[in-house]
């Protein structure tokens, strides 16, 4: 899968704010369709108050978060899966990333045109559900007119193969007519992986970014959810997928400030503890399967990305290859039993640090130090 999330929605929702707000960095934005043709990348700092808490304990000369890439793709329109206001092109900006963040438009602005009309979320989201998946129809649509043909393969191994994954496909274009999207079904990791190499959209998984006014914002604050954001919710519940609410244009200011302090009194004032933008950055890092070690030392402490689940060469490799082909151990020890007793040394004499081998699953918070020999 893609290490990175895709920003869609239609024309409008605030899909280019919200991104030059994450990535800190303007991407055209304007009243008018299709102002974003080709993608913006955002690669985007992971906020995490255990990496400032390290470095209190182990300070360093230099201080560097992890990151995720963040992709801004241009707004759809319906008739987008037949070429619609450049649809394929943008189709397919869609299919090379690993999660897709949905902005939807949860505010009303006469000032700035909604591209069907009027603000309706529930009506965007079939909108934009329905091209994916009509999309995605034709893509399957394909490879079982190739599975079919494969069945009469003289390779026995290929002819099998092709005739295993025909009640799959048959499954997937019945449940994409009807516009519903392959996560839908419900398949298991094995027939997943079955259909990898098709990058189906609508088996990424997905999350609802509800971008609301100030007013909107406020209003979710004090536990009275505005009815878009509800109707919203009611669509996310049934697929299983995630709801964030943001005002797209209060993280845009809070993005304009120029330190941290300000941003921290910003968001006091506005009765946050933790911006929008935050929640979306660590909820599409969890969505990406990614998880978090730590390096610390005089020079830097650092935190580095990982797969979760991968072992300790491969989280060694992340740093360097060398480290990875030369492996020998890990000095492991978690950020928790460095926040509690204080410092690296008392960590070692309580006996919290571990020797750990090839076959160690790294863990979320770890801090570690690889021995190698290249």
């Amino acid at each position: 899968m893609a290490l990175n999330c895709g920003i869609v929605g239609l024309p409008n929702v605030g899909k280019s704010t919200i991104f030059s707000a994450l990535s800190s960095a303007p991407a055209e934005a304007a009243n008018y369709p299709f102002c974003t043709i080709e993608p913006n990348v955002g690669i985007v700092g992971v906020p995490d108050a255990r990496l400032a808490r390290i470095a209190e304990i182990i300070p360093p000369e230099k201080i560097i978060p992890a990151t995720v890439e963040f992709v801004d793709i241009a707004g759809l329109v319906k008739g987008a899966s037949k070429g619609e206001g450049l649809g394929n092109q943008f189709l397919s900006h869609i299919r090379s990333v690993g999660v897709i963040v949905h902005v939807v438009r949860c505010f009303e602005n006469p000032d700035i045109v909604h591209v069907t009309g009027k603000v309706d979320p529930a009506f965007d989201i079939e909108i934009v559900g329905v091209e994916l998946a009509l999309a995605d129809l034709e893509t399957v649509e394909k490879r079982l007119v190739r599975a079919e043909k494969l069945t009469r393969a003289q390779e026995k191994e290929v002819a099998k193969s092709a005739k295993a994954a025909i009640p799959l496909l048959e499954q997937l274009r019945t449940a994409l007519g009807e516009g519903k999207p392959a996560r839908s079904l419900g398949l298991s990791p094995e027939q997943k992986a079955l259909l990898s190499d098709l990058q189906l959209m609508t088996m990424k998984d997905q999350l609802y970014l509800c971008n609301v006014d100030e007013s909107g914002l406020t209003e979710f604050l004090e536990g009275k959810e505005p009815e878009t954001v509800s109707r919203v919710r009611v669509i996310a519940e049934q697929e299983g997928s995630e709801v964030i609410v943001v005002c797209g244009q209060l993280e845009a200011e809070i993005a304009a400030l120029g330190s941290e302090e300000d941003k921290r009194q910003f968001l006091e004032e506005a009765g946050l503890s933790e911006s929008g933008l935050d929640r979306l950055i660590h909820a599409g890092y969890r969505m990406l399967g990614l998880r978090t070690y730590f390096t610390a030392g005089p020079k830097e402490v650092r935190a580095w990305t990982i797969n979760a689940g991968e072992k300790a060469p491969q989280a060694a490799g992340v740093i360097h290859t060398d480290f990875e082909k030369g492996f020998i151990k890990a000095e492991v020890y978690h950020c928790n039993d460095l926040f509690e007793l204080g410092s690296e040394q008392k960590v070692r004499e309580a006996g919290r640090l571990r020797i750990e081998g090839k076959d160690y699953v790294v863990q979320d918070g770890d801090i570690m130090h690889f021995r190698f020999n290249v």
